[in-house]
């Protein structure tokens, strides 16, 4: 028999019978889709982990100050720490070879105003560097400079949310806002950055867009701290040449700040790149789960075939009787069966797919859940169905083709 009429008479064989070809592609599209659709989502994680750290910069050692209670941080002052501060910054730049940048910064918690309108802010006091280091980039206007730094000036650079918030369709740049009892000139807005929605290490989870960045300088003349006892700066963003010598650098780093704060550990460490490299481990483990998880739809749907072909076997036995009684050849009985069996994976792979890829989109759409559909994914899906049809429909095709022409003819 030639292989187009194979696949002809098991065309014919689906379309005969389509309810029950139907059922029998289920598992298999219910496989290939949940395959997809994992993966996507897994792999949705993982970029939003990238992006996450990326923010952070994976060539940076933060260095930030741990949150104490009021009587922890009595208890470390007692203990002769004065907290983070600018001169463990200019230590680190002297002492620390192989550093490119350093950025300090401090924060405080304070009510934005613009005309009638007001929002909850953090309001962070940065340095010129801050906006290198840290891969922010401008929509609008310019970030805080040495101009600004140097001369104290009181300007404020806009997350993108707040000033959506604040000016809404009013042109933000040159307008004058109000922090506390301090009035500041805008004169840059950040482009919108990603939700940072998780904790890492010592550094609290908060949407990046609402924040409001001004000098440091500035921020240390004019604004007030909460506690007496609170740290000059509340983190140090430190820049590293080469990403390969991050550990050493850090071992060294908290060496230093640990003298400089007799031995209390009133701060944490927190290395991006190594978190992001564990997060990648951990995401791979996550997408092998979810992989075989969704696997195994495919391996109930192989059994689904199976059985179905064994009956349509048995259903066929004159059919087959009288095919090998005008000349097929077992190979032409085994072939025909097997791509009826591959005809049904092919067909259910395909709807497989569009379901899974679809599935993907209305996840990302309607939920909070990010979700990236990769080539691979969709490929590996599919050509896991083909082996799954080849597999599972080798089994009622070899009996097919085992059975005995007279016996077949005969039977009822």
């Amino acid at each position: 028999m030639e292989y187009s009429e194979n696949i002809k008479v098991a065309w014919q064989g689906l379309t005969d019978h389509k309810f029950r070809s139907f059922l029998t592609m289920l598992g298999i599209i219910f496989g290939v889709a949940s395959v997809i659709a994992m993966l996507s989502i897994g792999e949705g994680a993982k970029r939003e982990a990238i992006a996450k750290y990326q923010d952070l910069g994976v060539n940076n050692i933060i260095v930030r100050e741990k949150d104490m209670t009021d009587e922890e941080l009595e208890e470390v002052r007692t203990k002769f720490s004065p907290g983070l501060s600018l001169h463990d910054a200019e230590v680190i730049r002297e002492i620390v070879p192989g550093v490119s940048r350093i950025a300090a910064q401090a924060e405080i918690n304070a009510d934005v105003k613009y005309t009638n309108r007001s929002v909850k802010s953090s309001v962070i006091g940065v340095t010129p560097e801050f906006y290198d280091i840290l891969n922010y980039k401008i929509s609008e206007g310019e970030f805080i400079g040495d101009v600004h730094y140097d001369g104290k000036q009181k300007v404020c650079v806009l997350g993108a949310g707040i000033a959506f918030t604040l000016f809404q369709k009013e042109e933000p740049i040159g307008k004058m806002i109000k922090i506390e009892d301090q009035w500041l000139e805008v004169v840059g807005v950040l482009e919108s950055k990603a939700l940072f929605t998780e904790t890492v290490g010592e550094l609290a989870a908060r949407d990046l867009n609402t924040d409001v960045y001004v000098p440091l300088s500035m921020f240390l003349d004019r604004f007030s701290r909460g506690n007496a006892l609170d740290s000059e700066i509340q983190q140090l963003t430190i820049q590293v040449e080469n990403s390969e010598h991050l550990m050493e650098t850090s071992t060294l780093v908290n060496e230093i700040v640990k003298r400089h704060h007799f031995n209390n550990e009133d701060y944490g460490i927190v290395i991006p790149l190594e978190l992001l490299k564990q997060e990648e481990k951990e995401r791979q483990i996550y997408n092998f789960l979810l992989g075989a998880i969704a696997a195994i739809s495919l391996l109930v749907g192989g059994i689904g075939i199976m059985n179905i072909m064994l009956a349509t076997v048995m259903e066929r036995t004159r059919e087959i009787g009288i095919r090998r009684a005008i000349g097929a050849r077992k190979r032409d009985i085994m072939t025909q069966f097997v791509t009826e069996a591959v005809v049904i994976s092919i067909a259910g792979g395909i709807i497989g797919v569009v379901a899974g890829v679809s599935l993907s989109l209305l996840v990302s759409v309607f939920t909070d859940v990010s979700t990236y559909i990769r080539l691979y994914s969709i490929v590996i899906a599919f050509a896991f169905s083909v082996v799954v049809g080849v597999v599972f429909g080798y089994l009622p095709a070899k009996n097919a083709a085992n059975l005995k022409p007279v016996d077949s003819i005969r039977y009822e």
